[in-house]
């Protein structure tokens, strides 16, 4: 019943959808939101006010998707995780939370693959940008031969460029940029710094009054 009542909002227009995803599923959906050709079915749902999220996107197997305001998500975005519950695997990451959390006027584009079986969390003002980037929460830890999960941080004011790839426990600081094609698989903590490469290394410091760091507004023109 739950899967007919998924395919039934997917096809409702959005002036009808809306209602109908608040009723059926309990979605928190802000008036000014708005989700396009979409199947987006976490068990939680927020979208703040001015929130939208694109065409062909996939938001499934996750706890928690929040937008708040002003984020968005673009066309054709793949986003999953591995669901709570009684599965052998991840059985003793109690802590574990399948989630994806978006700052104010933060951006993912378009066409990128977000592995949220932990936690993903982009602060405000950063842009996922380009194609193709890829987080991935989990992986298997060879050593006790069993599947693994750590959160992934973006911090606020980021940019991440086209087809990375962010490991489980990597963290990007604040004011930071990852250059297009870069791996980071480990947490950084100093602001102001372009990171890149395979693996990603601080290549150098950005000037602190960037006007991308001072933005007021997600949307650059």
């Amino acid at each position: 019943m739950k899967r007919l009542l998924m395919l039934l909002a997917v096809l409702l227009p959005w002036s009808l959808r809306r209602a109908f995803l608040q009723q059926q599923f309990g979605f928190q959906i802000h008036p000014s939101a708005r989700i396009g050709f979409a199947f987006i079915f976490p068990c939680r749902l927020i979208m703040e006010e001015g929130t939208s999220i694109g065409d062909l996107t996939v938001a499934k197997n996750l706890d928690l998707l929040h937008l708040k305001a002003h984020a968005t998500i673009g066309r054709g975005n793949w986003i999953t995780g591995f669901p709570l519950g009684d599965s052998p695997h991840f059985a003793g990451e109690r802590d574990r939370r399948p989630e994806l959390i978006l700052g104010e006027h933060s951006a993912i584009t378009n066409r990128h693959l977000i592995d949220c079986t932990s936690s993903i969390s982009i602060g405000a003002f950063t842009t996922i940008a380009g194609f193709q980037s890829q987080f991935l929460s989990h992986s298997i830890d060879i050593r006790a031969n069993r599947q693994a999960s750590r959160p992934i941080h973006v911090g606020s004011y980021c940019f991440v460029g086209t087809d990375c790839v962010l490991l489980g426990g990597a963290a990007l600081p604040d004011y930071s940029v990852l250059g297009a094609k870069s791996l980071l698989n480990k947490s950084y903590t100093q602001t102001h710094r372009l990171y890149g490469g395979v693996p990603a290394r601080e290549v150098q410091t950005l000037p602190a009054d960037s006007a991308y760091f001072h933005r007021r507004e997600g949307f650059v023109v």
